[in-house]
C-alpha cells in the first residue's frame, strides 16, 4: 500500500466481537405476552441497560481512537411498532439519560450514524410498507434527535434503494420524508437491486449523500477484485454526492470464499487502494475491534 496525506477514520459497526460493548433486547412475540400495564417496564429496564451500554461504547471508542461509530438499529426494540407507542413514552421518560450518551460521543469527538434493517423499503408498491418504513425512519431520527446529533449527514441515517427498477418512485418518496430524517438521508447500493448507477440520479436529484460499497459491487458486477477501476471511478462520483466531500463514507468488507462471496470475513482480507483517500470508512467485518486493530496495522500509518 502507498502512504496518503491523511488516513481514514475507521467505524466501528455496533458491538463488539467481545464482551465489551453488548446490547439487550426483546422479541415481538415475548413483548407480547407481557400485560399491557407491564410493558412500560419491561422496556423500560431494557431500554435504561442499552443507553448504559451506549455510554460503553463511547468510552470503548474513545479509549481505542474509534471515532466512527454505528448505532445499533435495535438499541430500542419496540419503539417502532405500529400502534403501540409505548416505546416512545419510555424514551420520553428516559430523555435525559439519552441525552447524556450523546454528549460522552459528541465530547470525545466521535461521529455516530445508523444503518436501519433492511425490511424499510421507501420505494415499495405497498403504500402501507412505505408508511410503516417512514415511521420507522422517524423514530431513528427521534433518537438521534433524543442523543443531541446533527440533523446532516454528518450524523446520516443510511438505507438500501429497496424494490428493484423504481427509482423515480423512491425519488418521491425520499423527497416527501420528514426533516428530521431528509436532512441525515443516505444511500448505500447493494448487490442485487440497486448498484451505484442506479442510485445516482436518485441521489442527484434528491440531493442525498451516495455511500458506496465496494464489495457489494464487485458481488453486483461479477468483477474480479476491489482494485477493478470501476471502484475508483465510483469513490469519486459518490464523493461528489457529499457536501462537504470530507464527510463522504464508504463500506468496506471482503468475501470469505473471494471476491463474489456475500458473506463477511472476520478481517479485511484486501483493503482497496481507491480507499486510500477515503475520510471516513465503516468496516463491515465480523471480527470487529480486531478488523480495525489488524487493518490499522497494515496501513501505512496509524488511523486516527
Amino acid at each position: 500500500m502507498t502512504s496518503s496525506a491523511s488516513q481514514p477514520h475507521l467505524g466501528l459497526v455496533c458491538i463488539t466481537s467481545g464482551p465489551e460493548v453488548r446490547f439487550r433486547t426483546i422479541t415481538r412475540t415475548r413483548y407480547l405476552m407481557a400485560p399491557a400495564e407491564e410493558r412500560f417496564a419491561v422496556l423500560e429496564a431494557i431500554y435504561r441497560d442499552n443507553i448504559a451500554r451506549l455510554l460503553v461504547a463511547a468510552s470503548y471508542c474513545a479509549a481505542h481512537h474509534i471515532r466512527l461509530y454505528r448505532l445499533s438499529s435495535a438499541l430500542f426494540p419496540m419503539s417502532d411498532l405500529p400502534g403501540d407507542d409505548t416505546g416512545l413514552s419510555v424514551l420520553d421518560a428516559l430523555s435525559g439519560e439519552l441525552a447524556a450518551a450523546g454528549v460522552a460521543f459528541r465530547a470525545a469527538d466521535i461521529r455516530v450514524l445508523i444503518h436501519p434493517d433492511q425490511f424499510l423499503v421507501l420505494s415499495s408498491e405497498n403504500p402501507e410498507v412505505v408508511a410503516r418504513s417512514i415511521f420507522a425512519l422517524s423514530v431513528h431520527a427521534r433518537v438521534l434527535d433524543g442523543l443531541g446529533m446533527e440533523r446532516s449527514p454528518w450524523n446520516c441515517i443510511l438505507l438500501h434503494g429497496g424494490k428493484g427498477g423504481r427509482g423515480q418512485a423512491l425519488t418521491d418518496t425520499i423527497l416527501t420524508l420528514p426533516e428530521a430524517v431528509r436532512t441525515r438521508f443516505t444511500l448505500e447500493n447493494d448487490e442485487r437491486a440497486y448498484g451505484p448507477a442506479d442510485l445516482l440520479p436518485v441521489c442527484e436529484a434528491t440531493g442525498t449523500p451516495l455511500i458506496f460499497d465496494a464489495h457489494h459491487h464487485v458481488v453486483r458486477e461479477k468483477l474480479a477484485s476491489q482494485e477493478d477501476p470501476s471502484v475508483r471511478e465510483w469513490v469519486l462520483k459518490a464523493r461528489a454526492t457529499w457536501t462537504p466531500p470530507e464527510w463522504q463514507v464508504v463500506h468496506l468488507s471482503s468475501g470469505i470464499d473471494g471476491p463474489q462471496d456475500r458473506r463477511h470475513t472476520d478481517l479485511i482480507t484486501q483493503f482497496p487502494s481507491a480507499y486510500l483517500d477515503v475520510p471516513w470508512i465503516e468496516v463491515e467485518a465480523k471480527g470487529k475491534e480486531l478488523a480495525l486493530a489488524d487493518l490499522r496495522a497494515r496501513l501505512p500509518e496509524t488511523a486516527l
